[in-house]
This record gives structure tokens, sequence and C-alpha cells, in this order.
């Protein structure tokens, strides 16, 4: 498990993703991949007539299936599967990489990002991303934080927040510590919004704890530093929000961690102190294109709500209830929710359940 305390320092980032990142890799163990792809690309050119595979071509089904005769994505995707698992000190989620969601190489030469340069052939790209460190870095960051993954803003589900403001102003001041828990974090702008929203209810530094939570590590590391090697316009203007938010100490009582819903034992929480929470916010996951398997999603309610304090409260809203291929409603989780002795409570946005 990977954790990170929220830092701007960039020697403090530096440190903590060279935890994530294998800092040299050996080209030779990729010796012969180099040389097979070089002689398919080559192949490919000197049989197929333009347009060939460039950033932002219009991909036709021709050119889809010609990239496919020749440059076979089964032969590709594998030799960069390998490279993510070299290149990274865990093992990584390779359905979220751009290999898994992509028709062909083609479509893949289409989409790289412009400081991949004009390396749309495999082979030369592969060897780039061997001997280039800073190249290594914005690739990976670029293949598992791709911006559709996130929202738009920390205040996604203003209704909810709107409920949560609410709650916090309601709340008896109690001897024990309030513990708060934003699972899939993301980027970290919705946990970093919590934050502010419980200071701005009178609950001072110390008084409170909370945690963002992601499957994969480069996540919580991008979170934790609000640094995004590949997409400097987002770094820039992440970092002028935070600052403010550091200014004001919003980050002390903060932790992002890398956390896997599903391997968590019931009614065991995962933290330093193995306290649970009194509130859990889980948007943007359940029965959505991540997990949307009604076996998975029992198992992730189950294990949150195991992580529940007594009168503790989880939250899940998603935009996409009822509509992602119509898999999961709001009522279906409700259910799920009474199952695993969570009262439903009505939460303005979502739906809630209190333990």
């Amino acid at each position: 498990m990977f954790s990170f305390i929220p830092s701007l320092d960039p020697r403090v980032a530096a440190k903590n993703l060279a935890t994530i990142l294998v800092p040299q890799l050996d080209p030779l163990l990729f010796h012969g991949d180099i040389h097979r792809l070089r002689g398919m690309f080559h192949a490919y050119l000197e049989a197929c007539p333009p347009p060939w595979p460039a950033p932002n071509l219009s991909v036709t089904p021709e050119i889809n299936y010609q990239s496919e005769l020749w440059l076979p994505l089964a032969q590709i995707k594998p030799v960069f599967e390998r490279f993510y698992r070299a290149a990274l000190t865990f093992p990584p989620i390779l359905s979220s990489s751009p290999f898994s969601n992509t028709s062909s190489w083609a479509a893949m030469a289409t989409v790289l990002p412009p400081f991949c340069g004009n390396s749309v052939n495999p082979s030369v790209l592969l060897e780039q991303l061997l001997y280039n460190a800073e190249l290594r870095t914005k690739f990976l960051c670029w293949s598992f934080m791709p911006r559709r993954f996130y929202g738009s803003g920390s205040d996604r589900y203003p209704a909810q927040t709107d409920y949560v403001r609410e709650w916090l102003g309601q709340r008896k001041q109690k001897k024990n510590v309030l513990r708060c828990l934003d699972v899939a974090c993301g980027d970290g702008s919705a946990t970093y919004g919590l934050v502010r929203l419980i200071q701005q209810q009178g609950n001072q530094t110390g008084r409170y704890v909370v945690e963002g939570w992601s499957l994969d590590p480069l996540e919580v590391w991008a979170a934790a530093h609000a640094c995004f090697p590949h997409d400097t316009p987002r770094q820039i203007e992440f970092r002028v929000i935070l600052t403010q938010h550091f200014s004001a100490g919003l980050q002390r009582g903060m932790v992002f961690r890398s956390m896997d819903l599903e391997g968590i034992h019931s009614g065991h929480a995962p933290t330093e102190d193995g306290a649970g929470f009194d509130l859990i916010i889980c948007n943007g996951l359940l029965g959505g294109p991540i997990i949307h398997q009604p076996y998975r999603i029992e198992t992730v309610v189950r294990n949150l709500s195991a992580l529940l304090r007594p009168a503790g409260l989880l939250l899940a809203a998603d935009h996409f209830h009822g509509g992602w291929k119509k898999n999961i409603t709001a009522a279906a989780l409700r259910e799920l929710f009474a199952s695993r002795g969570l009262k439903p409570i009505s939460v303005g946005e979502g739906i809630g359940g209190v333990r």
C-alpha cells in the first residue's frame, strides 16, 4: 500500500515518485521486441499506401484493416504491457491503459500525446521510452491517468455537498476526531473540497482526518502533490487552487492511499490506528464502467459498510445510475445498502445509508 501526505514541495513529490517508478530499465530485455516491431512497421509502410497512422488522423475502416493486417494489436499490446510491468514497482491496472480501449495500432497512434513527437512507429516509441526517463514518466502518467477518469471540479454533486454541509453543521462536537473517507478519489479535487467544507463548518485542524483512496498508486501520488507531468496546463491550474488551500493549512490531517476496495477484509479498517470512518463518500464508481458487475458492487458495499463507525454515513452519487448499460439503478443500490445493515436515508442527490 502506498501512502502519501499532501505536499507541494517538488523534492517530496520526486522522492515519493521514486517509490512508484523503476529508475532505470534494461533496454536489452526488449531488444528482440524492438527488432520485431521495427520489421513489422517497415513492412506496413512498404505494403500500404498513405495515409499512415498519425496523431489526429481520422481512422477509416480501411486504415484500421490495413493496420491490423500488418501491425496486429495482439502482437504490439503485450510488448507495451510488459513495458508497463517493468517500469512500475506495482502491478499496473492494465484495463486502464490506452491499449485496452483501442481497436488497432492506427487508432492508438492517433491519440498519442504531443510529447511523444511523431513516434507512431511502435519500435521507435518503445526505444525512446526505455532510454528517456522524463518521457517515460510522462507516458506512464498519460497511460494511467487519462482525463476521462476525472470530472471538471470538486463539486460534481452539489445536492450531496449541501447535505454533507448540513450534516457537518448539525453534528454535535464529539470526543472522537471526525474521520472521513473519499473513495475513488481520482485527482483529489473532491477530497480537498471536502476538507474545505469541514473547516468551513468550524472543525479545526487536529479535530479531523480525511483520507482519499484510489486503486492506482500513480493517481494517489498525483493527488497528494498536484503533479501531472503529462499535462502541464492541468497541473498549473490545480496548483493555483491548492496553493490557497495549503496556505490555510487544509492539507493537515489529510492522507492519500492506494487501496483495493475489493481486497479489504470485511470488518477491518486498513488505517494506521485501525479506526473506522464517520463519513464515507463513494462517488463515480458503483455501477459505472469500472465496477458494474453485481458481485463486485456487493463486495465493495460490504467492505465500505464495515469501515463505518456506529452511526457512520455512507454516500454514493453517480450520474450514470440507470444509464450506463442500465445494469445498476439507484433503487438497486439502496436495497444493497439495506442488506448490509444500513438505514437508507434521503440525501438530496444519489443515495445514502446510516450504520
